[in-house]
């Protein structure tokens, strides 16, 4: 009997690690990703994050399950999308461009926002080194990098006086907005607000035609996800118009913008999987700090140059960290 007992004990012991082995593997991590932007504008951005949840050990499809919405560029549509991931019984949300629905993102499903131009004075967060509450995320430090964006407008081409400046008229839009009319003076420009109203492809041409009768040498974009939807339409209409067309991230100067200056996103999509991690293994989103991006890229499109006429300084090339030939 006693050796009976023994062996059914040992058989159990046996088995406990198994057990909890399959149990752990049964885990599937559920990530929501909400975006205002279109699968298109995300695709590159979400590939990074994807990449770097994999060398963290979630595999899709058999311990991690990523649910998307996208909103294709319309804002309204972000607050019920929002709604619907939260009721998908989520571990985190995953966030792009859906600062001004903060609010509704509060709660008990931990979110993590991939880029916020100015965390605090948007409200998302009150501190960035302790956000509190359920959300943190990355700051993109867009809105400091608009008068670098003017020097090199001027580098490129010191006749470039009269500089439009596209943009959709959300409150980040409008605080870049102001602090491009306070260091335009400084590089002796005079700034053409050119606002639209929405995503649709027209106002984008409308804005275009608005540009060409104020004479505008150079097009600045505030790449707002709501402008920023229509980024190859923008690049092919300052190309047609020989604008010189300066914005954030590298993606611009791909689609046909003569040079982009910013944060790399690529880099904040990784860094938002690591804080996915960190979440999923039990860190509360309100004590991880607000991070600040620590990579920037300038990238200048060659073929655009020569199209428009254009010979880029070689001292901005060596500079560049990209170069489209």
């Amino acid at each position: 009997m006693r050796r009976r007992e023994f062996l059914r004990a040992a058989t159990m012991a046996l088995l406990v690690p198994s057990v909890a082995s399959a149990q752990q593997t049964k885990k599937i991590a559920r990530v929501g990703y909400l975006s205002v932007a279109t699968v298109e504008i995300d695709r590159s951005w979400l590939a990074a994050f994807r990449d770097e949840l994999r060398k963290l050990g979630y595999l899709e499809g058999q311990n991690l399950l990523i649910e998307q919405r996208h909103a294709g560029g319309h804002a309204d549509k972000l607050a019920a999308l929002a709604a619907e991931l939260l009721g998908r019984k989520l571990d985190v949300l995953v966030v792009y461009g859906a600062w001004h629905i903060a609010d509704k993102l509060r709660g008990a499903t931990p979110v993590v926002f991939t880029v916020v131009p100015d965390p605090v004075a948007q409200g998302v967060v009150t501190s960035l080194a302790r956000p509190g509450g359920n959300i943190t995320g990355f700051s993109d430090a867009h809105g400091e990098l608009v008068p670098k964006r003017l020097e090199l407008i001027r580098e490129v081409a010191p006749k470039a006086t009269r500089i439009a400046v596209l943009h959709y008229p959300s409150a980040m839009a409008l605080m870049q907005l102001r602090t491009a009319q306070t260091a335009a003076p400084a590089q002796a420009m005079t700034l053409v607000p050119v606002a639209v109203k929405g995503p649709q492809p027209e106002e984008i041409e409308r804005a275009f035609a608005v540009i060409v009768k104020e004479r505008a040498n150079a097009v600045l974009v505030i790449a707002e996800p709501m402008v920023s939807v229509n980024r190859k339409l923008i690049a092919d209409l300052a190309l047609k118009k020989r604008l010189i067309g300066v914005s954030t991230v590298r993606e611009w100067a791909e689609a046909g913008f003569l040079m982009s200056y910013g944060t790399s996103f690529h880099e904040l999509w990784r860094r938002s999987a690591i804080y996915v991690d960190k979440i999923l293994k039990g860190a509360k989103p309100g004590d991880l700090p607000i991070e600040r991006p620590t990579k920037f890229e300038l990238m200048i499109n060659q073929r655009t140059a020569k199209a428009i006429g254009l010979n880029v300084p070689r001292a901005l090339l060596v500079r560049a960290d990209h170069v489209i030939e």
